[in-house]
């Protein structure tokens, strides 16, 4: 059994990193309902999710920094942001329900959804042009990561699914530009949330073990996500983004009922 579990959780981790690497996405999507039908508790497959994602977004936040893809004083606002967020996700799994959390997580990401499919027409801000901006753009800035934070990492989902369509509308950055700041977003969020679910007692050792051994699998899959990114168009890479988000609506919904 316990050798089956190391099969299944590295094959986990590498499909998860290669979601992440290419969508900017945590993975909890896939890892937090196969941890629910393991038998593990909704805090635990949550803390084991946040883990992997600690693991896989390190990796892929220095393959795309060595790309060039990924521009650090841009991500630090969103990374700070996701950090005080995450802060409290211990405090939500144990003051609500996981129903009424999955609840607003779906008309947040739905309205996010509706908001990067229908974009405003005006030109995509550079990366480089963001760093004229002034307070109230990294004001949003920190605020958006904040929001992603609370929810996505109480529900161990990451973020990017969140945050791209949230840059993107809001801040005219395209999708290719904004999956890596929500690769970036993921480092900060994650050790906050895992530290933050730690002091209220929601994670125990196995926890630890189990996640880091997904977060293991996935560091070869993120890799590989980095690497065909730049390889896709960006009205492609848009669409299959498109398609992640009404999945995560989709199994969202379906894990609300």
């Amino acid at each position: 059994m316990e050798v089956f579990y190391l099969g299944l959780f590295l094959l986990l981790g590498g499909i998860t990193g290669v979601l992440s690497g290419f969508f900017g996405i945590g993975g909890g999507m896939v890892i937090v309902p196969i941890m629910l039908l393991l038998g593990h508790s909704y805090e635990s497959a949550v803390g084991i999710s946040i883990l992997q994602m600690a693991c896989s977004s390190i990796v892929g936040s220095l393959a795309n920094f060595k790309k060039g893809l990924l521009d650090v004083r841009t991500g630090i606002y969103v990374g700070l942001g996701g950090m005080v967020g995450a802060s409290f996700s211990g405090l939500i799994l144990r003051s609500f329900s996981h129903k009424m959390l999955l609840g607003i997580f779906i008309l947040v990401t739905l309205y996010s959804f509706i908001r990067f499919a229908f974009k405003s027409k005006n030109p995509p801000s550079s990366l480089e042009g963001l760093h004229t901006l002034g307070l109230k753009q990294k004001t949003l800035l920190l605020g958006i990561g904040a929001l992603t934070g609370v929810f996505a990492i109480s529900l161990g989902i990451g973020g990017g699914v969140l945050m791209v369509p949230l840059l993107a509308y809001y801040l005219k950055i395209p999708a290719k530009q904004s999956v890596p700041l929500g690769l970036f977003f993921v480092i900060f969020s994650s050790i906050s949330g895992v530290i933050s679910l730690a002091n209220h007692s929601l994670l125990d050792l196995h926890d630890l073990q189990w996640g880091l051994m997904v977060g293991l699998g996935s560091v070869g899959g993120v890799m590989v996500g980095v690497k065909l990114m730049p390889s896709v168009s960006a009205l492609w890479h848009r669409r299959a983004l498109l398609g992640v988000y009404a999945c995560a609506i989709a199994v969202s919904i379906y894990k609300w009922f």
